[in-house]
């Protein structure tokens, strides 16, 4: 065994130490296994650096990484066993220009795998200078430091229709799409994963902030083990919310090297590796098409469509350009004419996308508003592991919000419906429900 340990504490402090078989001892139930079998969760081990020893006690291991334990004070390690037979591995990984990627990419090819990388160059706004440019540049910049080959694949095409048209239809039709998970199933993990393989690569990776696990599962002949997705150990940057809808069976050809680590232990690993973009702020906005006038562009897109605000008694007091441009809590973009004089602000508490008309009140969540819900009707399911109406879940009914305990059974017409233990917050029609067992992804699914 041989490569570098990485520890990072909680504050983020990265050290990096060198490996070789004489300094690191693997224990199993406290008999001694050779440096060069894999660890499992539980196993312990022993590092020694200058005749000091540190002892670890593995709670949780991915492939080959494992979150540890030492003297109560939670680090992380990344081990490597360079497997050479990852010479003949090839992995193309999608290369945005920000910082995860490039470290995806950097600790790919020290692990020994052929490292492509690809920049996916997606649709631009008509008239708009999107940021793809720059991107690329900065994509180049990382490949030429890591010595990798670097292509464009343009699916410019494929973005429009199954991202861009697909949005737009949604916010037409009064429901609030999520652009990122569509952007995923159809462009990263769809037409690029797909081109991939063509070209001949034996895995596609990417720069989400995800893990894989290993699953075994029961059966009369004995059983199997599948790959699930599972939340990356910094909940803060968790993006599985957004990769519910990719296909089961392309699990085992991806791999999401940055998975076990935290934001701040990639910047450091950014900086060890001496990429461009170390300190390279995150990108905002859509899907790869980064930060500019979304209502804007809806306006451009769609037309306005002017309609009434509304107070909570139902009276006429503004108008607004269309009711398909808002979400419930924003407080900017239409125009009150009859106003109480109290000097407060103005929140859209409800909408009635049919009748086109907004309602307002001045505490965001005044009666009408936000409501809680005990169950959920989902569309286009997509499950990792198969639903058991008898288990309990946690749902996740949006981007962030708290897990709740959840049930699943399928109704008399063939969906799924979703009953919360405890009423939650209903999320708006068109967005991604996701559903947990644990820090597993059971899957997911569409509010109708």
């Amino acid at each position: 065994m041989e490569g570098p340990l990485y520890i990072t504490d909680r504050n983020g402090d990265l050290n990096v130490f060198n490996l070789n078989a004489n300094d690191l001892d693997l224990n199993l139930d406290t008999n001694r296994v050779k440096p060069s079998n894999r660890w499992n969760a539980g196993d312990g081990f022993v590092f020694r650096r200058s005749r000091k020893s540190f002892h670890f006690s593995p709670i949780l291991v991915t492939g080959e990484f494992c979150l540890a334990n030492i003297q109560n004070l939670f680090i992380i390690v990344t081990y490597r066993v360079m497997d050479r037979t990852n010479n003949k591995k090839q992995v193309f990984v999608g290369l945005s220009g920000g910082v995860d990627s490039a470290v995806s990419a950097a600790l790919l090819k020290e692990a020994g795998y052929k490292v492509v990388g690809v920049f996916i160059k997606v649709w631009e706004p008509e008239g708009r200078v999107c940021t793809w440019r720059n991107e690329r540049r900065a994509a180049y910049a990382v490949a030429a430091t890591l010595d990798i080959p670097l292509h464009t694949l343009d699916l410019s095409a494929e973005y429009k229709q199954a991202v861009i048209d697909y949005m737009l239809s949604e916010y037409q039709a009064g429901r609030t799409p999520n652009p990122d998970v569509m952007c995923n199933r159809e462009i990263k993990f769809g037409a690029f994963a797909k081109k991939a393989f063509e070209l001949g690569a034996d895995y596609i990776a990417t720069g989400h902030y995800c893990q894989m696990k290993n699953l075994k599962i029961k059966m009369e002949n004995g059983g199997k083990t599948i790959q699930t997705l599972t939340m990356a150990v910094d909940q803060n940057k968790d993006q599985s919310y957004f990769l519910w809808a990719i296909k089961p069976d392309l699990l085992p050809k991806i791999l999401f090297p940055i998975g076990h680590l935290t934001k701040l232990a990639v910047r450091r690993l950014a900086e060890k590796f001496k990429l461009p973009n170390a300190n390279k702020k995150d990108s905002q906005g859509l899907c790869f098409v980064g930060d500019f006038d979304f209502k804007q562009f809806l306006k451009e897109e769609l037309g306005e469509k002017p309609g009434q605000v509304l107070n909570e008694q139902g009276m006429v007091i503004g108008e607004h350009p269309g009711a398909y441009l808002y979400t419930i809590g924003e407080r900017h973009g239409f125009t009150v004419t009859e106003d109480d004089k109290s000097g407060e602000p103005w929140y859209i508490i409800s909408k009635d996308s049919a009748a086109n008309t907004l309602t307002v009140a001045h505490q965001p969540k005044s009666t009408g508003g936000a409501k809680s819900v005990e169950t959920l009707k989902l569309k286009d399911t997509n499950w990792f592991l198969s639903p058991d109406p008898n288990k309990t879940y946690q749902a996740r009914p949006r981007y962030r919000a708290p897990l709740s305990d959840c049930r699943l059974e399928k109704d008399t017409e063939g969906d799924w419906q979703l009953t919360f233990l405890t009423p939650a917050v209903s999320p708006a029609a068109g967005q991604s429900v996701v559903v947990y067992d644990g820090e597993m992804v059971a899957g997911g699914g569409v509010v109708i």
